[in-house]
């Protein structure tokens, strides 16, 4: 199949939806699929990018570190039409996703839609969320995935969401899956964690609790950090490692030294791709208390590691880590310290087999065909759909009042 994705977020801008498109982009292509891109215009984009179209673009507003697309969207039609996709997957509700949509209609071919974001966690950052209202989330989700051959849910989270604002269309449970051998790696020994714990200044034998995310408000490490001091009081060598970087960090930091914490946290920054998987094996304990995630990759990315996970639960992370020796969910932000405190007394040990299973349910190879399959059963179904032809309307007779002059020529003939 040749297959485009439309979608206003891909590399250089990175976020769980980039990976996960790039992930699903390298699965499709790995079965021997074409897959073509088109998303927004970014300043750090360079050099010549292969199946990939670029449109320009503006960064949003009050989130200028996304864009959305402006004009250039015939152009891009022109380009999807020569190309003759058999398929459309959108991966945003707006400018192009606004634009596959249109693409598939002209083409007559499916459109599938990944919902990726929950929208409502999100509003605060639009004029501080006076202007954006949950009951417009709710309509124009509604709009855009009602109009589309089938939807992707990456978690019951989302599918529940979208069946309470009334969405109808096909939908169907499909988490991101990741490379597990990025995370696994053998490779990283334990001279090599003592090595990077040493240039952060912390100790070999130390308690390193993980934070691993975009630094925003809705990440909620602010509970985390709030939780802290109770951890602190019962493992006194505690330490809060917090990678990342977003527009929230200076409120965090201010946070940490309100609570005399700077002794117990440190703010690395954004760290390459290529050296998390050192970050997450450095640690002993991933933490998160956010509750925005539709699925959240940084889980499975420490899982495959085999880094114990203390997070705060939903439907999709209380099925994820069903055994105690993977980790622990928590129920809400005040819960965070003592659940964590509990577990990490008890030094419950990772279970191998365990951990073995779970490994091909987040690999990117299960993500891959499990999306597939949705390809060809959503494929049958628009095929289906287009041969049901809508009754034709009875010609109503309709009584027109001619000029006299006009009545003449009608005789004439």
């Amino acid at each position: 199949m040749k297959i485009g994705f439309f979608t206003d977020t891909y590399f250089p801008q990175v976020s769980g939806v980039s990976t996960s498109i790039r992930t699903l982009k390298e699965q499709l292509e790995k079965r021997g699929h074409k897959v073509y891109i088109f998303t927004t215009s970014d300043p750090n984009a360079t050099g010549l990018e292969e199946d990939i179209i670029r449109m320009p673009s503006v960064p949003l507003i009050s989130f200028t570190d996304r864009r959305i697309v402006v004009r250039g969207m015939w152009y891009a039609y022109l380009i999807a039409k020569e190309l003759e996709l058999d398929l459309i997957h959108t991966h945003t509700e707006f400018g192009a996703g606004l634009l596959g949509k249109m693409v598939g209609k002209k083409m007559g071919i499916p459109v599938i839609h990944t919902y990726h974001t929950m929208y409502e966690d999100y509003l605060h950052y639009i004029a501080k969320g006076k202007v954006l209202r949950p009951t417009h989330v709710k309509y124009y989700s509604r709009l855009f995935t009602n109009h589309t051959t089938g939807v992707v849910c990456p978690s019951e989270r989302v599918i529940d969401t979208l069946r309470g604002y009334g969405v109808d269309s096909p939908m169907r449970i499909i988490p991101t899956g990741i490379e597990v051998e990025k995370f696994k790696r053998p490779d990283i020994t334990k001279e090599m964690c003592e090595e990077l714990r040493h240039s952060l200044g912390i100790q070999p034998d130390q308690m390193l609790l993980l934070s691993l995310s975009r630094i925003s408000y809705e990440k909620n490490i602010q509970a985390i950090i709030s939780g802290l001091p109770d951890i602190i009081s019962n493992f006194s060598d505690a330490h809060l490692l917090i990678v990342g970087k977003g527009p929230y960090k200076e409120d965090l930091e201010a946070l940490v030294a309100h609570l005399n914490l700077s002794e117990h946290v440190t703010f690395t920054g954004e760290v390459p791709n290529d050296e998390v998987a050192i970050y997450y094996q450095a640690a002993d304990y991933f933490v998160s208390a956010s509750t925005s995630e539709t699925q959240g990759l940084t889980y499975t990315e420490a899982m495959a590691a085999g880094t114990q996970l203390v997070v705060e639960g939903n439907d999709y992370l209380n099925n994820l880590i069903d055994d105690e020796s993977l980790g622990v969910t928590f129920a809400t932000d005040e819960d965070f310290a003592a659940s964590f405190v509990e577990f990490a007394n008890r030094q419950v040990s990772i279970n191998p087999q365990v951990l073995e299973q779970k490994m091909y349910t987040i690999s990117a190879d299960h993500f891959g065909e499990s999306m597939l399959a949705f390809y060809h059963d959503m494929v049958a179904y628009h095929f289906e759909r287009s041969l049901v032809k809508e009754p034709k309307k009875p010609i109503q007779k309709v009584k027109v009042k001619l000029s006299p002059a006009l009545k003449k020529v009608v005789r004439r003939g």
